[in-house]
C-alpha cells in the first residue's frame, strides 16, 4: 500500500498510472465520491504490492531500512543501487512488502436511541473482519447496581459471522454524562458491587460476550484505591466465569498528574489487574476546546511512553479517533461546540470550499481553514492516511498490543486499508 498526497494538477488517472494500478482500484479503495475533483493535500492510499519512499534530507539507506524493517543490503538490491552510495534527496525508493505483525484491534459501537440503526449495523458488518473485538457501548450502571443495556439489534450476529469477539462496555454514564457520584457508589458500596458483578456475569455469559470493559471516568480522586480494589474483585469474578477484563484509561503522562479525568486512574494497578487496557489517546482537540489536532502524535507518544513505565507493552491498546472537528473561529471559552465530522466529510468540505488541505508535521495531522457563507472563519482538524500510518508506526516501534477505535459509524476507508496492509488482526 502506498500513500499519495494530491498535488496541483493531479488526476486519478495520472496517479494510478504513476503506480501502475487501475484508476478504478484507486476510486474503490478510497471510496472517492468525486474522483474528478481531487483536493490538493488530500491523502490517498494506492493499492500496490510494497510501496515507495522519497528520500528526505539527512536520510541514509541504513536509516530508511531501519524505519521499514528491512536490511539495507536488501533495500539496495531491490533498487539496484550500491549499499555505500549517498542517496540524493528526492530519490524514490521501492520498499518491498514485509511480514505483517499480529495485533489486537477493538472498535466501540454506540447505538443511539432505542434501536440499532441500519447505518450502524452496516458499519459493523463492513469493519468487523478487521476487528478482534466489537465493543458494545454502553451498559450503564444504575445506582442499585443493576444494568441498563443498550439496544443490540443484529450486532451479536454480525460479530459471530465475522469471528469477532463481543466486548461488554460498563460505564458510569448518567443522563448522558460521566457521573463522579455514581462512580463513587460503584467502587465503594459493597452491596451495589455484588449486584453489579452478578448482573455483569449473567449478561455477559448469556449474551456471548468475551470481554468486560470498565470505562469508569471522572471518579473522585480519593476513590483511586477503591477503584483498584473493585477491579481486583471484578477480575476474580470474571476470570471464574471464563471472561476477560479490560479497562479504559485517561491519557496521563505521569503518576502524579492532576485533574478530574486522571487522578483515580492508576496505570500501574490497571496494568497489573486487567488483561489489557485502552489508552484514550485522543480529544486533545475537543468539541468545546480550542482548535487543534484531536490525537497529535507527539502528545500520544508521551502518554504511551509513560504507560510503558507502568505496564508491559503487550497489554496496551492505543486509542484512536475516527473523526475530526470543525471549529468556528475565534475560539470562545464556553461558546459554540465544534461540529464532529468524518475524514471523508472533511475532504468533501475542503472540496466544496475550494481550499487546500495542509499537514502539521509535529502533530502528524491534516487541517485546513475556510470561510462559510456568513463570513465566519473555520478551522478543521481530522485524520487521514498519513496520520493513521504514524499511529501504526508507533504501535510497531513500541511493540504495543494493538489499537482501539472510538467509534464506528464515520467513514474513514483509508484507515481500514492501511490497518489490513500493516497488520494481521488476531481473532479470539
Amino acid at each position: 500500500m502506498q500513500i499519495h498526497v494530491v498535488q496541483p494538477g493531479d488526476t486519478v488517472f495520472q496517479i494510478a498510472n504513476t503506480y501502475n494500478t487501475a484508476p478504478q482500484n484507486l476510486i474503490d479503495i478510497n471510496e472517492l465520491d468525486a474522483p474528478d475533483q481531487l483536493v490538493v493535500g488530500q491523502a490517498l492510499v494506492v493499492p500496490i504490492i510494497g510501496g515507495f519512499h522519497t528520500v528526505q534530507p539527512g536520510e541514509s539507506l541504513y536509516s530508511i531500512s531501519q524505519r521499514f524493517g528491512i536490511s539495507y543490503q536488501e533495500l539496495a538490491r531491490y533498487n539496484n543501487i550500491q549499499p555505500e552510495n549517498v542517496l540524493p534527496v528526492g530519490l524514490r525508493l521501492y520498499i518491498p512488502s514485509q511480514p505483517k505483525r499480529e495485533v489486537t484491534s477493538k472498535a466501540y459501537i454506540e447505538p443511539m436511541g432505542d434501536e440499532v440503526s441500519q447505518t450502524l449495523e452496516n458499519a459493523a458488518r463492513k469493519h468487523s473482519p478487521y476487528l478482534t473485538y466489537l465493543a458494545h457501548f454502553s451498559f450503564n450502571v444504575n445506582r442499585d447496581g443493576t444494568l441498563s443495556a443498550p439496544p443490540a439489534g443484529n450486532i451479536p450476529q454480525i460479530a459471530e459471522e465475522n469471528d469477532t469477539a463481543l466486548t461488554m462496555v460498563i460505564t458510569n454514564l448518567e443522563e448522558g454524562s460521566f457521573s463522579p457520584e455514581l462512580g463513587h457508589i460503584i467502587v465503594t458500596v459493597q452491596a451495589v458491587q455484588n449486584t453489579l458483578l452478578d448482573e455483569i456475569v449473567n449478561t455477559a455469559v448469556s449474551g456471548g460476550y468475551t470481554d468486560v470493559h470498565f470505562d469508569l471516568e471522572f471518579l473522585p480522586p480519593e476513590d483511586r484505591e477503591a477503584y483498584n480494589n473493585f477491579l481486583r474483585n471484578a477480575k476474580q469474578r470474571l476470570s471464574d466465569a471464563g471472561l476477560l477484563m479490560s479497562t479504559a484509561l485517561a491519557p496521563k503522562i505521569s503518576a502524579e498528574q492532576e485533574g478530574a479525568p486522571y487522578e483515580a486512574h492508576d496505570y500501574a494497578a490497571h496494568g497489573e489487574i486487567a488483561d489489557f487496557v485502552v489508552l484514550m489517546t485522543y480529544e486533545w482537540g475537543y468539541s468545546y476546546g480550542p482548535a487543534m489536532a484531536v490525537s497529535p502524535i507527539n502528545e500520544v507518544r508521551r502518554v504511551v511512553e509513560y504507560a510503558l513505565t507502568e505496564m508491559p507493552a503487550e497489554k496496551i491498546l492505543l486509542g484512536q479517533n475516527l473523526y475530526g472537528y470543525d471549529w468556528t473561529l475565534p475560539f470562545v471559552e464556553g461558546g459554540e461546540a465544534a461540529e464532529a465530522l468524518s475524514p471523508q466529510q472533511a475532504v468533501a468540505l475542503a472540496r466544496e470550499r475550494q481550499v487546500a488541505i495542509q499537514y502539521d508535521q509535529t502533530a502528524q495531522a491534516p487541517f485546513f481553514f475556510y470561510t462559510d457563507d456568513e463570513g465566519n472563519r473555520h478551522e478543521v482538524w481530522f485524520e487521514d492516511a498519513r496520520s493513521i500510518q504514524a499511529k501504526f508506526d508507533l504501535i510497531k516501534e513500541l511493540n504495543l498490543l494493538g489499537i482501539a477505535y472510538w467509534k464506528l459509524g464515520l467513514a474513514f476507508p483509508q484507515n481500514w486499508a492501511l490497518l489490513d496492509d500493516n497488520f494481521t488482526i488476531t481473532k479470539v
